[in-house]
């Protein structure tokens, strides 16, 4: 018998309910994050940051089902990585890694950090980082550089910039993966110039969306976050072989004990027409973006 509840609670996630639908074997949380107090915050970063560390993502996976992980590196320690890969160590073969770097990385730097499983490098235009501006230059520079490692670059952008940048993002020399449905505003949803700047960009073949952080622009919220389901169903229509899942965990974009994890999993159950496109976004997708074997 399914058991439907826990009975320790998660920490930064509301509940203790399991998802509605057991998700399937090897499924993965796609996009998380790991802050131990072990490793100080950048200097530029002004927020006092969360306790959220392996031990208590470890209960999430366990509530959740979701064995595979993906550690995006927060912009909070700006280019030091070192919290994500000691996160990678901690979690073994069934966690990969995604690294911010600056654009002036050496090739032996990304091989040191290849070497411990990161696979891929985040550039974020919306947040503070550590370097000042991010420019579509700096987006272009690291997609040369790691290009010969098989990596792809991970864009977290505001819906203007991502019709601003699709020339740039379009032309990349490596996978292209847009964060959080690129901050898309439901309101606008599939009728808006952000949305045909991502559809034309996923029907081109190099990009990938990150079914996460479908909280940020919704205003009808918990748990079902209806006003964002058209735009969710159309993407898995659209693309269901390039698109991901993740929980964005511990939520540092929302006032805290407010986000349920589980129900997360149960919004992208109600955007996939069947069982198999959900699973296909949980377990084939990551695997292969993410370069998971068989386990």
């Amino acid at each position: 018998m399914t058991v439907k509840s826990l009975s320790q609670p998660v920490p930064h996630s509301v509940g203790l309910n399991r998802p509605a639908l057991a998700l399937p074997p090897n499924a993965c949380d796609s996009h998380m994050h790991i802050f131990d107090p072990r490793f100080a915050a950048s200097k530029h970063w002004k927020r006092q940051p969360p306790r959220a560390e392996v031990g208590d993502y470890r209960l999430l996976q366990q509530r959740l089902g979701t064995p595979r992980t993906v550690v995006v590196n927060p912009s909070t320690y700006g280019t030091d990585n070192a919290c994500t890969l000691d996160a990678l160590a901690q979690l073994g073969e069934r966690a990969r890694g995604i690294a911010v770097v600056d654009q002036d990385v050496s090739d032996e730097a990304l091989d040191l950090l290849a070497a411990r499983r990161i696979c891929g490098l985040r550039v974020n235009f919306v947040t503070p980082q550590s370097w000042g501006m991010t420019t579509a230059q700096m987006l272009i520079t690291l997609a040369r550089k790691v290009a010969r490692l098989g990596w792809h670059v991970q864009v977290f952008v505001q819906p203007e910039q991502l019709v601003e940048l699709a020339p740039v993002l379009a032309a990349l020399p490596v996978p292209l993966v847009i964060d959080h449905i690129g901050r898309i505003d439901p309101a606008d949803g599939v009728r808006g110039e952000a949305y045909a700047t991502m559809r034309r960009l996923l029907d081109a073949g190099n990009t990938w969306v990150k079914l996460s952080g479908v909280y940020m622009r919704s205003r009808d919220g918990a748990p079902a976050y209806r006003d964002c389901a058209a735009m969710g169903r159309a993407l898995v229509e659209a693309a269901p072989e390039r698109l991901v899942w993740g929980s964005d965990w511990p939520h540092t974009t929302e006032h805290p004990n407010t986000v349920n994890d589980a129900d997360l999993a149960d919004v992208l159950a109600a955007w996939c027409q069947s069982v198999d496109a959900r699973d296909r976004i949980l377990v084939d997708n990551p695997a292969k973006l993410y370069g998971f074997g068989a386990d």
